[in-house]
């Protein structure tokens, strides 16, 4: 009896197990839609199918060489190994595959009869659901757990980029070095064209733009729509998705400064969220820094106007005195000597003329220090650079200087032989009476000033030492800037432009000029002029020694 039921059940069993398989393959067709709609069943999935259905291969194979040292029991735990290796390397969709075609396997091959899928034995079918369910399941737990991690590495790959960025942006004080870190990061980040869009005057212009960005009329109005709006368009929302790239507004607290446009690298595929959050950040990032910027050009500008008014009030103030004070003189001497009532003694006229003289060369210095500092801010000081000798350039100076050196002792020491020196003899001249004039203000009136002169190296170095307070350390580095005097008391200054004078015509002979005090009392201003000089050579330098 039990011999005539076998082929029933034997028929039975095939059908239900065929009845499954069909199932199970339908159900594998449609999985990937529903159960993992990830970048990953988009992305190389047939390789991935490819490579799960040869896992189970292999596995046959060894359990076919193995067939008769293994129990059948055996047989399914090397099914299972199977579908977890492909289940941790290609996911969940490839392992749910190759866990029916391990139970495909398992029945065709090692389950009697061999080579059909017709069952013997009806208990074989409990085994069949128990190894797809523990497949299934195996399958499942293991690629959740790859894609955590994929998700947890991706995760910290998006922060250690973000992190570089803001460290990068942290240190640009420039609107460009801004732009071109962004759009560095994030075509590293994802391989896309970029290009950022900043405001200029009434328009939206692009600021920056890799190569491959298509700036069309089109492109050009979904930013200005971004712009100002404030919200993101373009592809993959729902605002303008045809367009070929996602633009996004680069918006802070208190305004919107400008538009990130990013280009996918496939045209038909999207953003993923990651990206997409990472996109958003890099906008955050890049409109505060652009705002900082900004913020700190405003600032700068406005610390160069106040530096501007400042200077502007010290020269008022300095020429409204030093002006006053030879004009207040030759009015007072005029005026005696228009009165009526002035003193007729030759000897009191003449002192009044000469006062008088000596006030209109002083005013008549003051104006052309000014005159000779306006020409080199304006770039209008052009040399006409002729072969000089440096002991009539000295005399020419102290000629200059007349009575103001009248009473004084100047000691004069020029190496000998001194070779002549390409110069523009004129401006020179002024420079040096400026610095002998700075020496005879801060001396006392019985000290003695040095002026010499000698070759070192390729330059020739003319030094003026006075004997005078001598200048303070802080001051060394500031006294050849504009209106810029040291404070002792006592002492006339001027209105502190003479040694900046000095310092533009040094510069525009490729010399140096520098102030030093000396060890045995007074300071000492030098400059240094070179021999020859190349048509392409640089403007001199200030240097302090």
């Amino acid at each position: 009896m039990d011999d005539t039921r076998t082929p029933v059940i034997a028929a039975g069993g095939g059908r239900a197990a065929r009845r499954v398989l069909r199932y199970v393959s339908r159900s594998i067709t449609a999985m990937p839609r529903w159960l993992d709609p990830t970048a990953e069943c988009r992305v190389l999935h047939r390789m991935a199918y490819l490579y799960g259905t040869a896992v189970v291969g292999l596995a046959t194979l060894v359990s076919a060489l193995v067939q008769g040292l293994w129990a059948p029991t055996n047989v399914t735990m090397l099914y299972l190994l199977a579908v977890l290796i492909v289940a941790l390397q290609w996911g969940r969709g490839p392992a749910i595959l190759a866990a029916t075609l391990s139970v495909a396997a398992f029945d065709f091959f090692f389950v009697p009869p061999a080579f059909t899928f017709a069952v013997a034995n009806t208990q074989y079918l409990v085994t069949f659901a128990a190894l797809l369910s523990v497949g299934l399941v195996v399958s499942t737990l293991a690629s959740r757990a790859r894609e955590q991690a994929e998700t947890a590495r991706s995760r910290e790959g998006y922060i250690s980029a973000l992190h570089a960025l803001s460290a990068e942006l942290a240190t640009a004080s420039d609107v460009d070095t801004i732009l071109a870190q962004v759009s560095r990061h994030i075509a590293a980040t994802s391989a896309q064209n970029v290009a950022i869009f900043l405001p200029k005057g009434n328009a939206l212009e692009p600021a920056l733009s890799t190569p491959g960005f298509p700036l069309g009329a089109n492109e050009r109005a979904v930013a200005e729509w971004v712009f100002r709006s404030g919200r993101p368009a373009g592809f993959g929302t729902d605002a303008v998705p045809a367009s070929a790239a996602l633009y996004l507004p680069l918006k802070t607290a208190q305004q919107i400064v400008g538009v990130l446009a990013v280009q996918p690298s496939a045209p038909t595929m999207p953003f993923s969220p990651e990206q997409a959050r990472l996109l958003d950040a890099f906008a955050s990032q890049a409109a505060l820094a652009i705002e900082r910027a900004r913020l700190a050009e405003e600032a700068r500008r406005g610390d160069i106007a106040r530096e501007t008014e400042r200077l502007q009030a010290a020269l008022l103030n300095s020429i409204s005195h030093d002006l006053r004070t030879p004009l207040a003189s030759i009015t007072g001497a005029l005026t005696s000597l228009a009165d009526d009532a002035a003193p007729r003694d030759e000897w009191m006229r003449h002192e009044l003329i000469q006062n008088a003289k000596e006030e209109a060369d002083r005013l008549n210095h003051l104006v052309g220090n000014l005159l000779d500092m306006n020409r080199l801010e304006a770039g209008a000081l052009r040399l006409r650079l002729e072969p000089g000798d440096v002991e009539d350039l000295i005399g020419a100076a102290l000629a200059q200087l007349g009575d103001s050196v009248q009473h004084r002792a100047i000691r004069v020491r020029v190496e000998p032989n001194l070779p002549l020196v390409p110069i523009d003899f004129a401006l020179v001249t002024q420079a040096l009476v400026n610095v002998v004039d700075n020496a005879v203000k801060y001396s006392p009136t019985g000290a003695a000033i040095d002026i010499s002169a000698a070759r070192t190296g390729d330059e020739v170095q003319i030094r003026v030492e006075d004997r005078g307070p001598g200048i303070p350390p802080a001051d060394l580095t500031r006294v050849f800037d504009k209106f810029y005097r040291t404070q002792h008391s006592g002492q006339d200054t001027g209105v502190g432009l003479g040694l900046a004078i000095s310092h533009g015509i040094v510069q525009a002979h490729g010399g140096r000029i520098w102030a030093a005090n000396r060890p045995e009392g007074g300071a000492m201003v030098a400059f240094a002029l070179p021999l020859q000089r190349s048509p392409d050579e640089p403007a001199g330098r200030h240097t302090a020694e």
